[in-house]
């Protein structure tokens, strides 16, 4: 479909000569960090996008996690803890990436319109940024592991290496993100899935000892808490539906004729991405069962991927092609991984500073900075503490992605008191909105207090459950509470043009930003409040004394 013509029928002289862009317009670096992503820049496929939002799920610590609550609670317990997470992860990650793909926008833009305001909203992002280097620092220290057993390189070193490399591959976005994750992914696929061939096929009885499997206590037995324990963990992941969705956002306009494969990439790279996420977790304790009962001092090592792709493939291969193909499938699905990590914590910490100061470092700035932090983490030994550490995030990530989940579903769709269509601009809405924010306030609060054992020991090991139906149902009831009347400050943004074409899909209408002197599209402009012009949403965001700003409505 073709970009509509400039218009820019506000601004009663012409526009100024574009001046040398500045941090905030240099889009092939920014890759829209604060904004709407336009229609002109969105030239992938819809398989090219989709295909580049499931690369970022090659990480290998779905082996590490599954393998982890598998030693700690039993096969069984561990297999229904992972069934519970794929079924919530499922749920509420559908509508979030829906919106995104339809509306094109992340998810920190859906959730300030979506019960927490433009500046309730950055508290989610700090929470979405802690898991970008929570888990960059994950991913790293499995890389540093192969890196040490297969070139001896220190660990202290590999950390470093393993963050290092990640810098060059982010600063172009999604630009050089979906060429990295389109060519890698047919290998990498070979790779993960060649060893569980191999022990299914020449080692049948491991599929009934893993069944038979107790935990490391032998305490194992079908139990409730543990299920829930287990799921906990795996409930960390919630967040990851923010990096899938920063690829999603790059999705072309959905029409009569490519509705069919938009909504198969949506389900497939958005929500579906816990389907792959699950069956990695359940692989990755099969390969730890194996590597236990097989492998002299297995179990010091079974909860490590490099070790139990190593394992497995001395089983059939000699022993020097063994340890490159093991080295070579970690550092392939760290990288792949590892840039998704570090591209949307870069986004992350960017979109929350720029809110907050009114001040545009550039993305580059912020992608240091989460890297710098995953670093301390790793040289900290954080995978020794991985089930604490992935548990108690788990509250927190659940709480702000089930009341988002929660606000679409309910109270924009069936109550009818949030808007339909996500805003996301400064002025259009009030710095913050008690639906959302206190929802998530009291559900991470409350779940946090349970999982510490502050509400009693018999109930600690349902803090996932407590989260969820928290989040779940206090954004419905306060939406009633307040009536809607929090979630737009205003309903008229001054452009007497449609916001959307005849598709549903946002318009691709042109309009100059008086203030920078850049083109944007439609929806990521408003009127200015001093001129007879339009003000692109970044522009808006860095207005340190207001006066581009609209006035709220009466």
């Amino acid at each position: 479909m073709t970009v509509e013509p400039s218009i820019d029928s506000r601004t009663a002289q012409p526009p100024a000569p574009a001046t040398e862009p500045t941090a905030a317009t240099r889009e092939t670096l920014e890759d829209y960090t604060l904004r709407f992503a336009p229609r002109s820049y969105r030239r992938w496929s819809t398989g090219v996008v989709g295909v580049s939002a499931l690369g970022g799920i090659a990480y290998l610590a779905d082996f590490a996690i599954g393998a982890n609550i598998g030693i700690s609670y039993g096969t069984t317990n561990a297999l229904w803890g992972i069934g519970i997470f794929a079924v919530v992860i499922f749920a509420t990650g559908l509508p979030l990436a829906y919106y995104a793909a339809r509306y094109n926008i992340d998810l920190d833009l859906i959730t300030r319109g979506s019960g927490f305001g433009y500046y309730g909203s950055v508290v989610t992002n700090v929470i979405f940024a802690s898991f970008t280097f929570i888990f960059f620092a994950l991913e790293g220290s499995i890389m540093a592991q192969g890196l040490e057993l297969g070139l001896n390189i220190p660990l202290w070193l590999g950390y470093a290496v393993s963050t290092l490399v990640i810098f060059p591959l982010v600063i172009y976005g999604m630009k050089v993100l979906s060429t990295l994750q389109v060519w890698t992914t047919p290998l990498w696929l070979i790779l993960m899935v060649l060893p569980f061939v191999y022990l299914v096929v020449s080692h049948p009885e491991s599929v009934s000892s893993f069944f038979d499997y107790q935990g490391e206590n032998g305490m194992g037995g079908t139990d409730v808490g543990s299920m829930l324990l287990a799921a906990g963990v795996c409930l960390s992941l919630i967040a990851q539906i923010a990096e899938q969705i920063d690829y999603l956002r790059f999705m072309p306009p959905k029409t009569p004729e490519n509705s069919r494969r938009w909504w198969t990439s949506v389900l497939l790279a958005g929500p579906g991405w816990v389907i792959f996420g699950a069956l990695k977790q359940a692989i990755g304790l099969f390969l730890a069962v194996y590597i236990i009962a097989n492998v002299a001092d297995g179990a010091t090592v079974a909860n490590e991927p490099v070790h139990q792709f190593l394992e497995i493939y001395r089983g059939f291969l000699p022993g020097w092609l063994a340890m490159a193909l093991a080295v070579i499938l970690v550092v392939i699905s760290q990288i792949k991984i590892n840039v998704t990590n570090a591209y949307s914590g870069s986004l992350a910490w960017t979109n929350s500073y720029t809110r907050l100061t009114r001040h545009y470092p550039g993305r580059l700035v912020f992608l240091g900075f989460n890297l710098v932090i995953a670093l301390v983490l790793m040289e900290a030994n954080m995978f020794d503490f991985l089930n604490t550490i992935l548990g108690f995030y788990a509250n927190c990530g659940m709480a702000w992605i089930v009341v988002v989940a929660s606000d679409i579903v309910f109270n924009k769709y069936l109550l009818k008191l949030s808007p339909l269509q996500p805003e996301f601009r400064r002025g259009m809405l009030y710095p913050i909105n008690p639906v959302g924010f206190v929802s998530m306030a009291v559900a991470a609060g409350v779940s946090i207090l349970v999982f510490f054992g502050g509400l009693g020991d018999t109930i600690k090991p349902y803090s996932p459950l407590v989260a969820i139906g928290l989040a779940l149902v206090l954004p419905p009831v306060l939406a009633i509470a307040t009536k809607g009347k929090y979630y737009l400050r205003r309903t008229d943004d001054g452009i007497d043009l449609p916001m959307y074409d005849e598709h549903g899909n946002p318009s691709g209408a042109v309009l100059t930003c008086h203030v920078c002197h850049h083109e944007y599209e439609r929806p990521d402009m408003a009127a200015c409040e001093t001129h007879d012009a339009y003000v692109c949403s970044l522009c808006l965001s860095t207005d340190k004394v207001a006066d581009h700003v609209l006035p709220a409505q009466v």
